[in-house]
């Protein structure tokens, strides 16, 4: 390895490359030079890359998407080797938030070559994928996704699920660790603090008992934990029937909101959710948790994506 960083500054010092086009160079002609073998070789040599600046060398140790952007603007989105381990990192824009984001969970069912994680099982309904709670009984199934580290203040994220059956949106009285919802619940820490919920109404054209809490005329509200950071959405427009998954209607994607479940669905982020906490420095760990008080043959909420990102 010292040697191909050897290799990289005597071809950089010798072509007067700029710093910012040093990653073009391990991108193209210049790994064929050296013969990297693998994405993750080159990822490392990015890692671990001495960077010339003025008449001094500097050592940058690069701990996450963020910094890596910051070390290199033009960086692209993809993989990177950091610390041991293959990260994921969206150098675009999200959330309207300029790149550098690192993605600490992800399950896309469309993907075959994917399998649902651990508390979540499989079901093929309508011709799609998607993870379903394992105990058909009530309650939430978690996962826990580490940050390893990385220190964040901004969360970016988006859930794609579908009605099954007779969800309830919301049960007030419940705190945050129990099933406050028929949906997908995201928190973060041991001390769980509330990030995100996605709720599922029990129909689109209802304002009466279970429907959303932000349908035209609904009573029902949402726990003072959540406030303004919830979707939710129903996968249908009228009666739901036991059993049956909507797949027809995606929840919390903002489309496809009649009658009075029209105001669910104005987020300008939709699906995406996005939380800043300003000058905040976190390193708590996320939780994912699929809710539902009531076996899954009565009600269900099974996710077909998720996708979560730090920065």
């Amino acid at each position: 390895m010292n040697s191909i960083i050897q290799q990289i500054m005597v071809h950089a010092n010798n072509t007067n490359r700029s710093t910012d086009e040093l990653l073009q160079l391990l991108n193209t002609s210049l790994i064929k030079d050296i013969s990297i073998p693998t994405a993750a070789a080159v990822n490392d040599v990015l890692l671990l890359l001495q960077i010339q600046n003025g008449s001094s060398l500097f050592n940058i140790r690069l701990v996450s998407c963020k910094d890596i952007k910051a070390a290199y603007p033009n960086s692209p989105s993809g993989y990177f080797h950091v610390n041991s381990r293959n990260i994921y990192c969206n150098m675009g824009e999200l959330c309207g938030q300029d790149g550098g984001w690192t993605r600490i969970a992800y399950l896309d069912m469309t993907d075959i070559t994917q399998n649902c994680p651990s508390g979540l099982e499989e079901l093929m309904t309508g011709g799609i994928r998607v993870c379903r709670r394992e105990n058909k009984y009530g309650g939430c199934r978690s996962n826990v996704f580490q940050t390893n580290g990385i220190s964040y203040s901004q969360i970016c994220g988006k859930v794609v699920g579908y009605q099954k059956g007779t969800p309830d949106a919301v049960h007030n009285g419940i705190n945050i660790n129990g099933t406050y919802l028929d949906g997908v619940s995201i928190t973060r820490g041991s001390l769980r603090q509330h990030v995100w919920s996605y709720m599922a109404g029990l129909r689109s054209d209802s304002s009466s008992d279970h429907a959303c809490p932000c349908n035209t005329g609904t009573t029902d509200t949402v726990p003072s934990f959540v406030g303004e950071h919830y979707y939710c959405e129903s996968g249908t427009n009228s009666a739901p029937s036991y059993g049956t998954v909507y797949t027809g209607d995606p929840l919390w994607d903002g489309n496809n909101c009649p009658s009075v479940e029209a105001p669910c669905c104005t987020g300008t982020g939709l699906p995406w959710f996005f939380r800043d906490y300003g000058n905040a420095t976190i390193t708590d760990y996320i939780e994912l948790r699929v809710c539902g008080n009531s076996n899954w043959d009565n009600e269900d909420t099974p996710v077909q994506l998720y996708e979560i990102y730090v920065k």
